[in-house]
């Protein structure tokens, strides 16, 4: 699934924390999977500054990320956990489209 930078850093801080192991290690490979590279850290100017993160976005360009069924229903879990939290944003709402509207 292609993902900008914005939509990559808000599902990074949208999925859980805590997980059985399995669960665990599969988010922790998405997280891995989402992150990234040096090269994009280099060519797209991302840096940090009082924990936001801001990079080129004339640059940036989308990042086909593969997401597997299960971290797919992991995202779906969290996304309809804030849709009934009423906690959608600007943030998320791109990627709520993409894992529950579009879908």
């Amino acid at each position: 699934m292609k993902l900008n930078i914005a939509e990559r850093i808000n599902l990074m801080n949208i999925l859980p924390a805590e997980a059985n192991y399995l669960t665990y290690k599969i988010i922790t490979n998405l997280k891995s999977d989402l992150s990234f590279s040096e090269k994009e850290t280099k060519d797209y100017n991302i840096q940090t500054k009082d924990s936001m993160v801001f990079w080129d976005q004339g640059k940036a360009k989308d990042k086909d990320v593969n997401i597997g069924e299960k971290a797919t229903d992991i995202i779906v879990e969290a996304l309809t956990k804030l849709d009934k939290e009423g906690k959608i944003t600007d943030n998320n709402s791109s990627l709520y489209e993409k894992f529950i509207i579009n879908t």
